[in-house]
């Protein structure tokens, strides 16, 4: 009897596989709501088994807003990184209703809300991170057209709606990780809206606004004139993120390459955008410098032509300096009549004299000035010659980067294909699972029927041993 009943107690190698794959893809998650009830926080415990624990577990010793801040940044990265997947692999431009594109703001939201400081009012306590938003126009002056296009939003009443305006426009604008940046580095301005342990005054907060620069490979069109930001409710949907531990730990290694080749493509775009910059900055001096040289060359031929009438001013007053003197030289042998008109011609000559000096004097200026001018000139071709290689040297360094700007867009390319025959093969592997899942049903049916077949057999033999006793 003993022979023919199951036994449970040693593990068939089918069941162990069965064991070990859900050890594998199961995955246990805490969620705590916080006091204020305004932001969920995600625990993912390490010790997972399958079997029931008797004993309650022990409560994590750390501090619970450390916790907190972290469990933040692990958000953070799984929207951006999910974020960004899946807009490379769409290929497009993202609008408003994108899933993962609002799982991102909402994150956002909940990483600028942690520790903000209460400020008491008739209607209430009110926590809004639009004031620290708005130190961004302080710090970065570029930044004042976002904010004066959030405040002539038609709609937007409330500061928590401004707030969400903006972040949408700043990821539009790709300068969200700049922007971030600069709040971040200026704790004692944050100080009056955050407390000292907040997300934003810890060092989670650098690396959020670090991971940010990735999204500047994103092209986003966001319509917000018909989108109702004050009440939206800001969830967070967790089902987005709980992945598959097989698929991770797969493609892990293809992910770690389209990672860096996505490092290296918004390297060298960031690079571009700093050469492209600095070359228009360039051209602009050129151009200012050109403008200058020619209302040099004007400036020069006016003085030019200024230099030839004085001479010849001077030329005029000396040939009739000249004919008064030899005037003069004829009339001593008039008579005392013609007194009166010696005087007259002393006080001109006296008058032609000072006029002539005067020309001199302001002809040695012209030349003085000339000479300067001649001079700026030289130097003026000098800095044009020097711009002008700058220049080729720059063109040269943009041609350069659109290379391997190119070469990167190819590696890219051929990662995104790895990861697609990757992903096909763990479908095919999944499909794999579930056949054996079904054979090791079917063999449990049938050793149930088995069992209950051998338990007849055995009851009809010990009535058979009965009637032969």
């Amino acid at each position: 009897m003993s022979d023919l009943t199951p036994q449970s107690e040693t593990p068939t190698p089918t069941t162990d596989k069965i064991t070990q794959a859900a050890r594998e893809t199961i995955y246990l998650c805490n969620f705590r709501v916080s006091v204020d009830g305004e932001w969920l926080c995600l625990r993912e415990l390490n010790d997972i088994s399958l079997t029931p624990d008797p004993e309650p577990a022990h409560e994590d010793p750390k501090d619970p807003i450390a916790i907190e801040r972290l469990n933040l940044m692990n958000m953070a990265k799984l929207s951006i990184k999910g974020l960004i997947e899946s807009a490379l692999n769409l290929g497009r431009t993202l609008d408003s209703d994108y899933a993962p594109l609002q799982q991102f703001f909402v994150v956002m939201e909940h990483c600028l809300k942690h520790g903000l400081k209460t400020k008491k009012t008739f209607l209430g306590q009110n926590k809004s991170f639009w004031g620290a938003l708005e130190l961004v126009e302080k710090l970065t002056p570029e930044a004042g057209e976002i904010t004066a296009s959030v405040k002539d939003l038609p709609g937007l009443k409330t500061p928590l709606g401004r707030g969400r305006a903006w972040l949408r426009l700043a990821l539009m604008q790709k300068k969200l990780s700049d922007y971030m940046k600069t709040i971040i580095n200026r704790k004692d301005l944050l100080s009056e809206f955050y407390e000292a342990n907040a997300l934003m005054m810890e060092e989670e907060g650098a690396v959020i606004a670090g991971l940010l620069v990735g999204l500047n490979v994103i092209d986003a069109n966001l319509c917000m004139k018909g989108e109702d930001l004050d009440s939206q409710v800001g969830v967070i949907d967790f089902s987005m993120y709980l992945k598959d531990g097989g698929h991770s730990s797969k493609s892990a290694e293809g992910d770690g390459q389209i990672t860096a080749i996505l490092d290296q493509k918004n390297y060298v775009e960031e690079l571009n955008r700093h050469l492209s910059a600095s070359v228009n900055n360039l051209q602009a001096k050129v151009d200012a410098l050109e403008k200058s040289n020619t209302k040099l060359t004007e400036e020069l031929a006016v003085a030019n032509n200024r230099i030839i009438t004085l001479q010849e001013d001077v030329e005029r007053v000396k040939e009739e300096s000249s004919y008064q003197l030899e005037s003069r030289k004829a009339s001593r042998s008039d008579s005392a009549a013609d007194g009166q008109v010696l005087g007259e011609t002393r006080k001109q000559l006296k008058e032609e004299t000072l006029l002539r000096l005067d020309v001199e004097k302001e002809l040695e200026v012209q030349i003085g000035m000339k000479q300067e001018m001649e001079l700026s000139m030289k130097m003026l071709e000098k800095d044009v010659c020097e711009k002008q290689d700058a220049l080729v040297e720059l063109r040269q360094q943009l041609e350069d980067m659109r290379i391997i700007n190119q070469q990167l867009s190819h590696k890219s390319q051929t990662a995104d294909a790895g990861s697609k025959q990757k992903s096909e093969a763990i479908a095919r592997l999944e499909e794999k699972i579930n056949q054996m899942t079904g054979t090791v049903k079917q063999m449990e049916t049938s050793e149930k029927h088995a069992v209950k077949q051998a338990r007849n057999l055995n009851s009809a033999a010990g009535k058979l041993l009965q009637l032969q006793q």
